[in-house]
Formats: C-alpha cells, structure tokens, sequence
C-alpha cells in the first residue's frame, strides 16, 4: 500500500467473505439484538497499526468458523472513530487497538487485545461463555 493510498483514502481494506463492515452507531443496536441468536464478535482495527494488520492477518488465515456459529463484524476505527467510541461506552470496555469483543445476550462478554487476538483465544472464549 502507498503512502499516496493511506493520505487520499484510496487503499481499501479487503475482508474475509463472512466479514460485515460496522460503519454506523445504528448497527450497534442490531448487534444487540442478534447476539440472542447467536454471538457476535466486533474486530476493531487500525489501518495504520501493524500490530492490527499482524492480528487481521491471523484471524483471515486461521478464520474456521461457520456462519451459524456466529456473526463477525470488522470496524476500522480509523474511518469510524466514533462508532469505535459507541461500542466501548456501549459494551463498558476500555478501547484498545487492535481489539476483539464477544457479544452474547447483548453484553461483552469478553475482549481481548493486541498479541491476544487470535482464533484460539476467540474459541476458548466462545466454549466459556
């Protein structure tokens, strides 16, 4: 990626096919609400932040999960800072970069961070709660 690709905005980040993009407060509310269904997981990352590419990068590739276990939703914090902001108050916790939260019942029910993230913590997690 460029530095002309970082400064205009023209890089974009691609995803994995089971990915949702969070890029508005009002889709907080819907996470709530499906995480009665089934759990949610909320990846908070920085484009700038090697250390949350590093954490992308091995969920991307380690990523086993079927779409009926859960809902996996991708928020790039620096574009959507505020929605970033909502789902820290929203789910009472401390806002880290990069950071993974589970949502089950509508609560955080765990999150982790940085060298933390990766698919074994999240299914640990996920058997736990």
């Amino acid at each position: 990626m460029s530095i002309i690709d970082r400064l205009f905005g023209t890089f974009e980040e691609t995803l994995h096919e089971d990915w949702h993009k969070l890029t508005e407060e009002a889709q907080i509310q819907e996470i709530i609400q499906s995480s009665y269904e089934k759990p949610v997981v909320i990846f908070k990352h920085s484009t700038r932040c090697g250390t949350s590419s590093m954490a992308k990068h091995s969920l991307e590739t380690a990523w086993d999960f079927q779409n009926t276990e859960l809902d996996f939703y991708y928020l790039d914090l620096i574009v959507f800072r505020s929605v970033s902001n909502k789902v820290a108050e929203t789910f009472k916790v401390v806002h880290h970069s990069p950071q993974i939260l589970l949502i089950k019942d509508g609560e955080a029910v765990y999150d982790t961070s940085h060298h933390n993230i990766s698919i074994g913590t999240l299914r640990k997690a996920l058997e736990e709660n």
